[in-house]
């Protein structure tokens, strides 16, 4: 039972903190969270820790958990790496996914466009984050897939911010998004490499002028020649 409520407290900060429902910075009291999860203090702290190992969360000394900052320093981080992890985790999923990764992508396709249809913008950012996260599962490597981890927590956070934006111009971005994840699933099960680091490429223009309208009014440059 411990193991099962341990899960569940994971997977539900998990999900509160990619939509928002916890705030960057925000600090998580271990006696709320024992007490409804039934759990002791040090299970809790083992999934505290473990989240903090993950991204989602950091952890100091006389401070307890909080939820991982978005400060300035930390978004002009995430503009001029996520292009070129993402372009290259796709390059690498096409050379390496399995067959098993590929059927839970496609199942993960599934459930982002159920979200998309019903309009529902939590549901929208938790799957098109395990969306990302697979695809860096079948990259398989070591060195890039912690950094994977944490541009995708921040990405799903801005996200969720215009996934609840209803106009016309969103709905036709998220059809984009949609095609987009399409072509990737086409493209990593040919084991189409190029094909796969274009669409990274693709992809993250489609989004990258609203997101860059969410935290700074200039617009940075990127290099993609590095990806």
């Amino acid at each position: 039972m411990s193991k099962q409520n341990k899960d569940k407290l994971y997977a539900a900060l998990k999900r509160q903190i990619l939509t928002m429902v916890l705030q960057p910075g925000e600090s998580l009291d271990e006696a709320s969270l024992s007490k409804q999860y039934q759990l002791s203090r040090t299970p809790v702290r083992e999934v505290l820790r473990r989240m903090a190992g993950d991204g989602y969360l950091e952890i100091a000394q006389n401070r307890g958990a909080t939820v991982s900052p978005m400060n300035y320093k930390m978004l002009r981080d995430f503009f001029r790496t996520a292009p070129a992890i993402y372009a290259s985790m796709a390059v690498l999923a096409a050379e390496n996914r399995t067959s098993e990764q590929l059927s839970a992508l496609k199942v993960s396709q599934r459930r982002f466009c159920k979200a998309v249809s019903a309009s529902d913008p939590d549901l929208m950012a938790y799957h098109n984050n395990d969306f990302h996260l697979i695809i860096g599962e079948m990259a398989d490597n070591q060195y890039l897939w912690p950094s994977l981890q944490r541009l995708a927590i921040d990405h799903a956070r801005i996200a969720h911010t215009f996934y609840r934006a209803n106009n016309p111009d969103m709905k036709a971005r998220l059809n984009i998004a949609r095609d987009h994840h399409d072509q990737f699933i086409d493209a990593i099960e040919r084991r189409d490499a190029k094909k796969a680091k274009q669409l990274a490429h693709d992809h993250w223009d489609l989004s990258r002028d609203h997101i860059e309208m969410f935290v700074r009014q200039d617009p940075l440059e990127i290099d993609l020649a590095v990806a």
